[in-house]
């Protein structure tokens, strides 16, 4: 999975960045305009690989991981309605979701560039510039499709007609400031627009950046954006950038001491990857084989070959089938010979829908 950080400048979305990632990029206090990308990888923490663990006792273990592009400045006209493109528009369109962070710290040394803190007009100005690069990419498809039309055959023709009747469809919508992903879209046409990589279409993470003098308000500052902003596919999260920050660079214990003393339960990074994966309708599996426990991430959804596929695409040529063993019946057994004995390890044909949570060993022949 790979998230997209985007947010108007001096928002602190690098100090985000460096928080999830534990990551060492440069943050500065003025504006900058390189859109080389700073790239990391966050562990995905999942409290049933411990568990996994201390049943399996493996050599190694390896957690699911996310991705994170944060493109450290961008173009000077960002902000000010006239869409995202170029350089930035390409990394964005390659992403799977967008982590949109909102600036609602105060910091004299470092300028706002509107001389204001105002958490919803930054939401709806990012919003803006989102849907006018949707809206340039559907202009100039149209204009190639309306010459296309003019000399297609009929089969070809009437392709053409049904990808200009959706995209007249969601340029309309987007018109009326509704983001694709809040169109309605049947599966069919979703499926056509995935050559698009629409931004709007994208499930979309809105991270409040807080001071640390707001930390009590977190509770109250996310319903009040979640009031203002209800869509489909979005989320909101609030956290102090600089304080998690200063916790990534700290033991997990004492960590855990300075957010209880702090008033902060759970590690943003937890909250995030728990929201990510539900507007992703992402699930984890587990296998264990060669002495490797492993965390895999696959849609919901998916069958047990196609599972099987995610580790080698050998496997899924050669399935034969699965045994699964679902996460809470084995954490209640103790071990396999328990599950086993009480038939909770089961076999699975090929089109068996992986649950989160199943730890599974493929069998397969090539």
């Amino acid at each position: 999975m790979e998230v997209g950080i985007i947010g108007l400048p001096k928002s602190g979305k690098t100090t985000i960045f460096n928080a999830l990632t534990k990551g060492k990029a440069a943050v500065s206090t003025h504006l900058v305009t390189t859109l080389t990308p700073h790239i990391g990888i966050a562990k995905v923490p999942d409290h049933r690989l411990e568990v996994l663990e201390n049943t399996f006792h493996p050599k190694r273990t390896i957690p699911a991981e996310i991705k994170y592009v944060d493109v450290a400045g961008a173009p000077k006209e960002f902000g000010r309605g006239e869409g995202i493109g170029g350089q930035l528009l390409t990394y964005l369109m390659n992403t799977d979701a967008l982590l949109q962070v909102v600036r609602t710290f105060e910091d004299t040394d470092i300028a706002h560039i509107e001389s204001s803190i105002d958490p919803k007009r930054d939401i709806t100005t990012l919003d803006l510039e989102l849907t006018l690069s949707d809206l340039t990419i559907i202009s100039k498809r149209l204009q190639r499709l309306e010459d296309s039309l003019k000399g297609a055959k009929p089969p070809e023709r009437e392709l053409h007609l049904k990808e200009k009747a959706l995209l007249e469809k969601l340029r309309t919508g987007l018109e009326k400031e509704i983001p694709i992903r809040q169109q309605g879209l049947n599966e069919t046409e979703i499926k056509s627009l995935a050559g698009y990589q629409f931004l709007t279409a994208k499930p979309m993470l809105i991270l409040l950046n807080l001071g640390e003098n707001q930390l009590s308000q977190v509770s109250s500052l996310e319903d009040e954006i979640r009031s203002f902003y209800s869509h489909p596919q979005a989320e909101i999260v609030a956290t102090c950038g600089k304080l998690e920050i200063e916790l990534s660079e700290l033991g997990d214990d004492e960590a855990k001491e300075f957010r209880k003393a702090m008033g902060v339960e759970e590690p943003t990074l937890d909250r995030l990857v728990t929201l990510s994966y539900k507007l992703l309708g992402l699930i984890s599996f587990f296998t264990t084989a060669s002495a490797e426990l492993k965390a895999w991430t696959i849609p919901k959804g998916t069958t047990a070959v196609k599972a099987a596929g995610k580790i080698h695409s050998d496997m899924e040529r050669g399935f034969i089938r699965a045994e699964v063993i679902g996460f809470h019946d084995l954490e209640k057994s103790g071990n396999l010979a328990e599950a086993r004995k009480h038939g909770l390890l089961r076999m699975e044909g090929k089109n068996y829908i992986v649950q989160d949570g199943d730890i599974i060993t493929f069998l397969f022949s090539v």
